[in-house]
């Protein structure tokens, strides 16, 4: 019997009440089609109603894929559990999903998205859930928030914390779909899938086991079908043993408001020159500083914000492939790339599945993170999560709690303050006009990385800034350089509302990271 059906005819399977995985990251692999088939029937029929939906990395984004705002609507999820979700500018309609939250319409949940593959595998094999320190004094501790997004949430507790052979650790019960909607690029007709056309793999496989494993359903939804016996095995990353029914969606976007690159899916490797470097500014001065703490034959994993421009500074210098990139959504080696490809890289060297990747995070396997932050607490502690008056300009944490958890080096960067204006003149950094919010704070509004826990640990942990480099040092946020033309007391201690050290050996940042030129740098 065929596994080809319509997107209608494969929602209408779904039952009221059931847990629906969803694999995808923002754009890329999001199965839109099926997801909005999905909200058609809801529409029409209301049903199906009651839904929990998983989202180990967010399914749709702000920028033309609705993702999960299909399946938006008043009581058609009753539960979310996300490792992220949609955000954009704080200016724009907050997504419907975001609206559900806020309203308590539905149980909320920040779970970090590694753990939500972990509790899938868990589900898959049958048993009872996760055991990991990963999380621990952050938000997804039930001492302080427990992962709960709102009121609704914070009644069905979603994890506890357990004792296990003398120790203390977090506990996740495992996660048992009744549904799995996947995408892929090729499916033949017994459901063997391939992805020849994507950036990523995410967690296509743990999902479907899960699903079918527990008596589900595995619907992939597919840009072709292929005749049956055509696919290569090498090349098939999910069995179609696993797979229930094939949608075909010829006009599936490759990834946020991208149509197709096929060097996102490494089909062709673009030339090193057609890379666009940042332009001079303190936003760069940021990324070069982050630049020189990088050591040859490093893998350094990325994250958002001024990180993401590290890779191009490396470029610029001479200096790619002297450390390899690594990605929570699974590229290995490349570029990393920018704005709405971002989770994507150009020229890589392997497509891991994340949840492979995220094992290899949650253990400190790499040598390096490059992240941002939104606050920064007197202990170190940084909140990347959350922003209270325009919570949509926020993802949640996505993989940061995994990742930062066991890393040994996280270098932090962002803007000191938010709102100043300032310009570099004469190789010297002017503030031209203050900002109005603190970023430096005595205490965060969500902890996303404890800097207790890091102090504990003996990670090394670094914050650049335009203005200066901050180390946690003796669990103390300490200043260790500034910039030519800044002003210790004026520029920094007096715009911090926590309060900060200044090291007895205080430096002066490269001059070199402030001159429009190349910087002369050797990792």
């Amino acid at each position: 019997m065929s596994k080809i059906r319509t997107a209608a005819e494969a929602v209408s399977l779904i039952q009221n009440g059931a847990t629906i995985a969803v694999n995808s990251s923002s754009g890329l692999l999001c199965p839109d089609a099926v997801l909005e088939a999905l909200g058609q029937r809801y529409a029409a029929e209301g049903a199906p109603a009651s839904l929990t939906t998983i989202h180990p990395i967010c399914a749709g984004d702000m920028f033309g894929t609705k993702g999960v705002d299909h399946l938006a609507e008043p009581g058609m999820i009753s539960r979310i559990i996300g490792g992220s979700y949609p955000s954009g500018p704080s200016n724009a309609e907050p997504p419907l999903i975001w609206q559900r939250i806020l309203s308590e319409d539905l149980a909320a949940y920040n779970v970090p998205s590694g753990i939500i593959f972990d509790m899938l595998r868990e589900g898959a094999a049958l048993r009872p859930g996760v055991l990991t320190k990963v999380g621990m004094d952050t938000f997804a501790d039930p001492r302080r928030e427990g992962c709960a997004m709102n009121e609704t949430a914070r009644q069905q507790p979603v994890a506890r914390v357990m004792q296990f052979e003398g120790e203390e650790w977090l506990y996740f019960p495992a996660l048992k779909p009744d549904v799995a909607i996947i995408r892929a690029s090729t499916a033949d007709e017994k459901g063997n899938l391939t992805f020849e056309q994507e950036g990523a793999t995410l967690g296509a496989m743990e999902m479907a086991l899960a699903a079918h494993n527990n008596g589900g359903l595995v619907i992939a939804q597919v840009r072709r079908v292929a005749a049956q016996g055509t696919l290569k095995p090498h090349d098939v990353k999910v069995p179609g043993i696993l797979v229930d029914v094939v949608v075909e969606a010829p006009d599936q976007l490759q990834t946020t408001a991208t149509l197709y690159d096929p060097a996102i899916s490494g089909e062709i490797f673009r030339p090193l020159s057609s890379f666009e470097c940042p332009a001079f500014g303190p936003s760069k001065v940021m990324a070069r500083r982050v630049a020189q703490e990088l050591k040859k034959g490093w893998a350094v994993n990325i994250g958002f914000g001024i990180s993401a421009n590290v890779p191009r500074i490396l470029l610029e210098e001479g200096q790619h492939g002297a450390v390899t990139w690594v990605i929570e959504q699974g590229a290995v080696g490349g570029v990393p790339l920018l704005d709405f490809k971002f989770g994507c890289a150009s020229n890589a060297e392997a497509f891991v599945a994340s949840p492979h990747q995220f094992s290899y995070f949650q253990a400190g396997g790499f040598d390096c993170s490059l992240l941002s932050f939104l606050e920064i607490g007197e202990d170190g502690s940084v909140n990347v999560s959350r922003l209270a008056a325009t919570p949509h300009r926020t993802a949640g944490a996505g993989g940061f709690v995994d990742i930062t958890s066991r890393a040994k080096r996280i270098i932090f960067s962002g803007n000191f303050n938010a709102g100043a204006k300032m310009h570099i003149e004469d190789g010297r950094l002017i503030i031209d006009k203050e900002g109005k919010i603190a970023k430096i704070v005595p205490e965060v509004a969500q902890v996303s990385f404890s800097g207790r826990k890091a102090t504990e640990n003996g990670q090394d942990i670094t914050y650049v800034t335009e203005r200066c480099v901050l180390r946690l040092l003796d669990g103390k946020l300490t200043v260790t350089e500034i910039a030519p033309g800044i002003d210790v007391e004026r520029d920094i201690l007096s715009q911090a509302s926590g309060t900060l050290h200044v090291a007895p050996d205080l430096k002066e940042m490269d001059a070199a990271l402030f001159r429009d030129s190349p910087m002369g740098l050797v990792v």
